[in-house]
């Protein structure tokens, strides 16, 4: 993760609060730091590109454009905005008046004013490009998912590929990396911050370790640069492009797009504050369909947690943990009298004590990782945590259905079954626990070690779901648990802020 800090905008926005923009870019990049540390976004590195590092990357690759043929000097003139650093076709333009009701133009996408720009700059040959980038996409259907965006990329390779201005004049844009061997000109700040993907795995040395075996993760208002843009300066620099660019929608919040002038940005820290880290991290995550924006309210929120994470995962503990039922707070034996192999579940009566939806919802639980793992896999995180759930439901259903509250502990039989309903249910929180761990960390931390899975144990290759059923020896089981910590997730409260507005009407 990281910071992308040249620009215009930057350079305006420093001047605007009276600093300058290496002072602006160090406290801004230190919140979003801050920020993923407090949501516990692990990242291998955190790049900023007004490190010393990336701008030699940026120098080396801007040399390899140049030593190839790829730049030529041009006039360039047309609307320019800075809230998005790049130009604007005319045909996506509108007419809307400022702040003083003067008459101007606004990008239509974005609704960000754009002002008439006249320069000599560096231009890249991207024309050049559209056979090459077309044969590289359908070579790789896979190399742009979604595939509505794999879609709409394609139709813009249809359009016209206009060449790209890749440099501003110096005396307009000081904030930002000088062009080599020209210090009239300062580098594109989009060609400068693409080249982080590189300069972060080492380039130009050592970024053959890692590079283009490399998945860029990129919302869908920056897909024209990360599609066409960027694959069309790698191959011009002798690179392949990266791949896989995985993009995502964005969050609406109650219909409407998020917006300074509205007033209805979601501060996350606040959020992480209202609903916790994981279960804020549960409901984004879960509820993020990349495909399409996705609607955000507290009340949604709210709901989703308190049924998914306090009620189905941590009343599914708490029953299976009880005193009331398993007095020796050890994990109990499997019987397998009482839940018989067989070999097709499909179609099964009952066998021993197990009903036929036992055998089916063994069945599902058992081929959960590895369904799992591939969601994962395929950045459809949310479809991953929709298995889990049903399977979260479902063992409360297995758990309910057999009543082990009502079996007699004394009568053998039933001591028997009452074990192996709860060495079952155990089983799939250790499934879930496991599972869930990117997700939820702090509550999967705290149900593994109930369980209790030891910290070398929660890997997903020593993730094994009810070996007794195939014969195999269980290694928790007979083991003491691990202490009762309370509840697993604390319900949440309506927010207050949607409290407030209760009141208000």
């Amino acid at each position: 993760s990281g910071t992308d800090e040249h620009g215009l905008k930057i350079q305006q926005a420093a001047a605007a609060a009276g600093t300058s923009p290496p002072e602006l870019c160090e406290r801004i990049s230190g919140l979003f730091h801050r920020a993923l540390t407090q949501a516990a976004v692990s990242f291998t590195d955190f790049t900023r590109t007004s490190e010393p590092r990336h701008q030699r990357a940026v120098r080396h690759f801007w040399g390899a454009l140049r030593d190839r043929g790829a730049l030529y000097k041009g006039c360039y003139e047309g609307w320019y905005c800075t809230a998005e650093e790049c130009f604007v076709p005319e045909g996506q333009l509108g007419e809307r008046p400022d702040a003083q009701d003067r008459p101007g133009k606004v990008s239509l996408e974005t609704g960000h004013q754009v002002h008439w720009t006249k320069e000599e700059n560096y231009m890249f040959r991207l024309s050049a490009f559209r056979d090459p980038l077309q044969k590289w996409l359908r070579d790789n259907p896979h190399a742009i998912s979604p595939e509505p965006f794999y879609q709409r990329v394609l139709r813009w390779l249809e359009e016209d590929l206009p060449d790209l201005s890749v440099s501003r004049e110096r005396s307009r844009l000081q904030w930002g990396i000088p062009v080599p061997s020209d210090p009239t000109q300062t580098i594109y700040v989009w060609v400068d911050a693409l080249v982080n993907y590189l300069s972060v795995v080492g380039y130009p040395e050592t970024h053959g370790e890692w590079w283009p075996a490399a998945h860029h993760v990129v919302g869908k208002d920056i897909l024209k640069f990360h599609a066409i843009y960027w694959p069309a300066l790698l191959m011009a620099a002798g690179l392949a492009p990266p791949e896989r660019i995985f993009v995502h929608s964005h969050w609406t919040v109650r219909g409407q797009k998020m917006s300074k002038s509205l007033g209805n940005v979601i501060d996350p820290v606040a959020c992480i504050g209202e609903y916790t880290v994981d279960g804020f991290r549960y409901f984004l995550l879960r509820q993020g369909v990349p495909e399409r924006d996705c609607d955000y309210y507290d009340e949604k929120v709210v709901k989703l947690v308190n049924s998914e994470l306090a009620d189905a995962l941590g009343g599914l503990l708490n029953r299976s943990t009880a005193l009331s039922i398993n007095p020796s707070n050890t994990y109990p034996c499997f019987s397998e009298s009482c839940f018989p192999k067989i070999l097709d579940y499909r179609g099964t009566k009952a066998v021993g004590r197990a009903s036929a939806e036992d055998y089916e919802f063994v069945a599902s639980v058992a081929s959960l990782p590895l369904q799992v793992a591939s969601y994962f896999e395929g950045f459809q995180i949310y479809k991953a945590l929709e298995c889990v759930a049903l399977c979260v439901r479902q063992t409360n259903s297995f758990f309910q259905r057999h009543k082990p509250w009502k079996l007699n502990r004394k009568d053998p039989a039933d001591k028997l079954w009452l074990d192996t309903i709860i060495h079952v249910t155990l089983e799939c929180l250790c499934v879930y626990g496991t599972l869930l761990q990117p997700v939820i960390p702090h509550t999967a931390d705290k149900l593994l070690s109930r369980l209790p899975v030891e910290p070398e144990e929660r890997g997903l290759s020593s993730l094994t779901f009810l070996p007794r059923y195939d014969g195999k020896p269980c290694p928790f089981e007979g083991r003491q648990l691990g202490p009762d910590t309370g509840v697993l997730f604390h319900r949440l409260e309506k927010s207050r802020q949607h409290q407030t507005e209760t009141k208000q009407l």
